[in-house]
């Protein structure tokens, strides 16, 4: 590893790399500095199996990341190092190191002092509202097309609909014949739930530079707790902000687990929704009205698409997710589904709380 730290243009004495136990997808080491007050950074192992054009993939980081900063110069941001991630090259101004096995190496410099947050409450439901909000404002005057997709097709719902009829079709593993009450409720709402597809094709939704993964951990907090920084950015690409707004919404406002096996668990907080609503909406100034009218059906779109996604695996006998248990993905697809009727229950009051936000 200190020979792979030898490839960046590093600018002061590090220590030996450290395990950081983050992310499910990446390997990630902070570097510590050897004197204190001087720049410690993050190692991380990219992982090019999820994602495969990893120059499309750091491209998309160095467009981010150097737009956000020019918009913190002109504001005469302070402490702007720990506002927005900070890409350190190679000795040869790549941004990226492969090795000779064929791995893929990045270095951050470590945002410090900073921490984040697994625990949702309300208020930092509001915080990270404002956090992924101003985000988006910060990247809404890029071309959606400026950045790749990382991961194609990511949150794109025809898309998941066509893997779902295959794997039907196929039913490799023999399942489909004992889910039928969950492929009619599938179908029942697939028109719906292509919505924003169709909307975008007639030119009435527009997409944007859109984060994909709005978890609170993604969100580190300063000494006093007030956001920050936005990490974790190897899924920044076009979409619509329905789909941030709904991802958040799909873990955080769920009174259950994704994979709880008692859906009498299951239910909105809208007390999170409500919080998140508005420091989001305070934030994201740049919507259309359109944008705004969607965001409760946001919800759902994603809720959905992951209840597609966990029955589509289902049905391919699990060869995408790690299971627990032989019906893990069919307890996650049911647990999944009753978050989706539930949010349709609650449909119009998260609408009369977006008006009034």
């Amino acid at each position: 590893m200190k020979n792979i730290l030898k490839q960046f243009a590093i600018w002061n004495e590090v220590g030996d790399p450290q395990p950081l136990r983050i992310g499910f997808i990446n390997d990630s080491f902070v570097v510590p500095a050897k004197r204190i007050g001087e720049t410690s950074y993050c190692l991380q192992r990219i992982n090019h199996h999820i994602f495969k054009d990893v120059e499309g993939l750091m491209r998309n980081i160095e467009i981010v990341t150097t737009h956000i900063r020019e918009k913190l110069l002109i504001a005469r941001e302070e402490n702007i190092e720990r506002k927005v991630l900070h890409l350190v090259p190679t000795k040869e101004g790549k941004l990226f190191h492969k090795t000779p096995e064929g791995e893929y190496w990045r270095l951050y410099v470590l945002v410090e002092p900073a921490t984040s947050q697994e625990k949702v409450t309300p208020e930092s439901a509001e915080l990270t509202g404002q956090a992924f909000g101003r985000f988006q404002r910060q990247l809404a005057d890029l071309p959606f097309d400026a950045l790749c997709e990382s991961i194609p097709n990511f949150h794109n719902m025809e898309f998941r609909l066509q893997q779902f009829d295959e794997a039907l079709e196929a039913d490799a593993a023999g399942r489909k014949s004992a889910c039928t009450d969950i492929i009619d409720a599938i179908n029942k709402r697939r028109e719906m739930m292509c919505l924003a597809e169709v909307l975008f094709r007639e030119g009435k939704l527009k997409k944007h530079i859109n984060h994909c993964d709005t978890k609170v951990n993604n969100v580190l907090f300063d000494e006093k707790g007030r956001p920050i920084c936005i990490v974790d950015l190897d899924t920044v690409m076009p979409g619509f902000v329905l789909s941030d707004f709904g991802d958040f919404m799909r873990t955080a406002a769920n009174t259950g687990q994704e994979d709880d096996l008692n859906l009498d668990n299951i239910h909105v907080d809208m007390e999170v929704f409500e919080a998140y609503a508005r420091g989001y909406l305070k934030e994201a100034t740049f919507l259309t009205e359109l944008e705004k009218e969607l965001l409760p059906y946001g919800c759902r779109l994603l809720s959905y698409m992951q209840t597609v996604r966990f029955f589509t695996d289902w049905l391919n006998g699990d060869t995408y997710y790690k299971i627990a248990y032989p019906e893990h993905n069919l307890v996650r697809t049911r647990a999944q589904l009753r978050l989706v009727e539930e949010q349709e229950k609650m449909e119009e009051q998260m609408r009369s709380i977006i008006a009034h936000l």
